[in-house]
């Protein structure tokens, strides 16, 4: 089973005071890469979200919200009482104003209000916590729904890759006496008189340079290896990946050595698979 990266989660908590919103997003990428935002009052909870979201998610650009809306009368400032009067009374030495704009003055100045510290509430904490652990299963659904379909996509790839193989292991006989026929054909346009025996020895030993025996083999096993890879327990894009720089490296070759058209344009459909599924590897946990 294969997990996208792509994801998405969303969860929202109502509590007395305040309605408390967390998003997880989630794009490809080569490692975690966590972006975190949330209000100052959290942050000392940061390092235990960062390695909750690096466990569960793994791999990919994680982007972390906590946005936090009141819904009642709660301030965490108030008007320093003693400090303003006494601006306004110096505000008033001098200059003669109206009450209400002397104040209006007076709570500009350094120290007029008091910043109350807010103090995390446990109880609220692990109610926002369960809230996290919601959202990132909300976001694996997503992943896991995604990698579904990159699953389906990848299964119908490989067997095509896979079709086009035996089409040219059907081919191969055709393709050797071709070569043969046409290598043949140029010997006895130079109209010269050579010796029967050396000749085939020497046609058996450059056709061979064109065997593709091995490559044809070893091709049908990492086809084979990269549907067991995608049917096994846990999601691994980077083995994926590698088996497909694999299973790319045996077609380069089978093309390189075909010198025979009907089997390379064979060759270009397989290719032309194959970075369809590399492009959607990218985007494989």
């Amino acid at each position: 089973m294969i997990y996208s990266m792509t994801g998405y989660g969303k969860s929202v908590l109502q509590l007395p005071t305040k309605k408390i919103t967390i998003e997880l997003k989630s794009l490809n990428s080569k490692n975690l890469d966590l972006n975190a935002r949330m209000p100052t009052i959290y942050r000392e909870k940061e390092l235990a979200i960062r390695k909750l979201l690096a466990d569960s998610l793994v791999r990919g650009k994680i982007d972390f919200s906590i946005y936090v809306e009141a819904t009642a009368d709660d301030t965490s400032s108030q008007i320093n009482k003693p400090v303003v009067n006494q601006y306004i009374k110096q505000l008033k030495e001098v200059v003669d104003g109206d009450d209400v704009e002397l104040l209006k003055m007076a709570v500009r100045f350094p120290d007029a209000l008091n910043t109350i510290r807010e103090e995390i509430d446990e109880a609220e904490w692990n109610a926002i916590e369960t809230e996290i652990n919601n959202t990132v299963t909300a976001l694996n659904t997503y992943r896991k729904d995604e990698g579904k379909a990159l699953e389906t996509d990848f299964i119908k790839r490989i067997a095509n890759i896979d079709v086009l193989l035996d089409q040219v292991i059907k081919m191969d006989p055709d393709r050797i006496e071709a070569v043969r026929e046409r290598l043949l054909r140029g010997v006895e346009e130079l109209k010269e008189k050579y010796d029967e025996n050396r000749f085939e020895q020497e046609l058996v030993y450059y056709i061979e340079k064109f065997d593709i025996t091995e490559e044809k083999v070893r091709l049908k096993n990492h086809l084979n290896y990269f549907i067991e890879t995608l049917n096994s327990k846990d999601s691994n894009g980077k083995k994926l990946g590698f088996i497909g720089q694999e299973i790319g490296r045996e077609i380069n070759t089978i093309g390189s050595k075909s010198n025979y058209a009907p089997m390379q344009q064979l060759v270009v459909q397989m290719k032309d698979e194959l970075e369809k599924i590399k492009e959607q590897l990218l985007n494989v946990l």
